[in-house]
């Protein structure tokens, strides 16, 4: 084909119609505010120090005990005298991580439907929504098994910047997941008429 055919080929496609700046703006502020919550939710992780009580600084990572001048940190959680504390941490990171890792897939689903659009664009972006919504749901799940493994030392209190970033994030994820889902539900028909 020569040039000429191809872009007589091109105009003679139909277009699809454009997104209006509102669409665009809300689709930019979902990303937006996913990857703050990716980023609060990862140094949440890392960090991992949750409830400061009684004295005692406890973690995901780490027990520490505060009550000299320097605090005196211990791996092994089961020193901390709290029962199922060392299983109910392993499980607690590992699902806080898992979120952080599917949160960081939707958020790359999000980003390409964007940055790439074709005929799966609508499907990518779905996609990386409900992996939103699992996320929120795998974070929301660790946070309350660090909560019901303490809660004889819990306080509203006593809980670190870290665990309050990790509520945000995971309240951030559930926002974001549900509005990618409707913005999506409400620009585009899911099955959109067909011509025979």
């Amino acid at each position: 084909m020569t040039a000429i055919v191809v872009q007589a080929q091109r105009l003679l496609t139909p277009r699809r119609p454009r997104r209006s700046f509102f669409e665009s703006l809300v689709r930019t502020l979902i990303i937006v505010c996913t990857a703050m919550a990716v980023v609060l939710s990862s140094v949440s992780i890392c960090d991992g120090h949750w409830l400061l009580a009684e004295g005692r600084l406890f973690g995901l990572w780490h027990f520490c005990t505060t009550n000299q001048s320097e605090p005196h940190c211990l791996r092994d959680l089961s020193q901390a005298r709290v029962p199922g504390l060392a299983v109910g941490m392993g499980l607690a990171r590992s699902v806080g991580a898992l979120a952080v890792v599917v949160a960081i897939f939707g958020l790359e689903f999000l980003m390409v439907s964007q940055v790439c659009e074709d005929l799966h664009s609508r499907r990518k972006w779905a996609l990386g929504s409900v992996l939103l919504l699992i996320s929120f749901l795998l974070s929301s799940g660790g946070l309350l098994s660090f909560v019901i493994l303490l809660r004889n030392q819990v306080t509203l209190l006593g809980f670190t910047l870290m665990f309050w970033c990790e509520f945000t994030a995971s309240f951030l994820f559930f926002l974001n997941a549900l509005s990618g889902l409707h913005i999506n539900s409400i620009t585009h028909p899911w099955d959109p008429p067909r011509k025979f």
